[in-house]
């Protein structure tokens, strides 16, 4: 069986390893949201971040990336997956039902906010803006994950938002 693993972040554009396939895929009742402190990757635990992450909310749905992992690869994308994503336990790993555009129903990994953990959050947009318009951790400029997210989203034909705005408002703060 192939692994797949669902991308909605960075790992649109990030994946860190090379697809044997890429196709759209709505995972049900989650969201995608900046509701975890960064304090490695795109802040510091003295000026946090913000990232995307799936936060579960019965009703809602999330659209993303499904990436199918070649074969003979999984043992080394896995690791490379955990040893990112899993950097704290602000994470936690989950197999979810996929749909894909192809009318293909798949299982894929995948990375949820643990709610229980101190780096889940929940800030009003302008909250938001403000530390990502500030933010530089591990993996660079906050604004720079914020931007690369929300073109990738937009190429995939993907609305959201609360990513427009924040977008905008992050890119006026930066001019003022």
């Amino acid at each position: 069986m192939s692994l797949w693993v669902f991308g909605y972040g960075s790992l649109l554009w990030d994946p860190g390893f090379s697809p044997a396939e890429s196709i759209t895929a709505r995972l049900d009742d989650y969201h995608r949201s900046f509701c975890m402190l960064s304090i490695h990757h795109r802040g510091t635990e003295e000026e946090p971040g913000l990232v995307l992450a799936l936060d579960a909310a019965h009703g809602a749905t999330c659209t993303g990336l499904a990436l199918r992992v070649a074969e003979g690869d999984e043992p080394a994308v896995l690791e490379e997956l955990r040893a990112r994503e899993l950097i704290s336990s602000a994470y936690i790993e989950r197999h979810v039902p996929l749909a894909l555009t192809d009318g293909r129903q798949i299982e894929a990994l995948t990375y949820v906010i643990n709610r229980d953990h101190r780096q889940y959050v929940r800030f009003p947009l302008e909250l938001q803006a403000q530390m990502i318009a500030r933010a530089v951790g591990g993996r660079g400029p906050n604004p720079d994950y914020l931007y690369n997210t929300a073109d990738h989203l937009t190429a995939l034909g993907i609305h959201d938002a609360d990513m427009d705005w924040l977008v905008e408002r992050v890119r006026n703060l930066g001019t003022a």
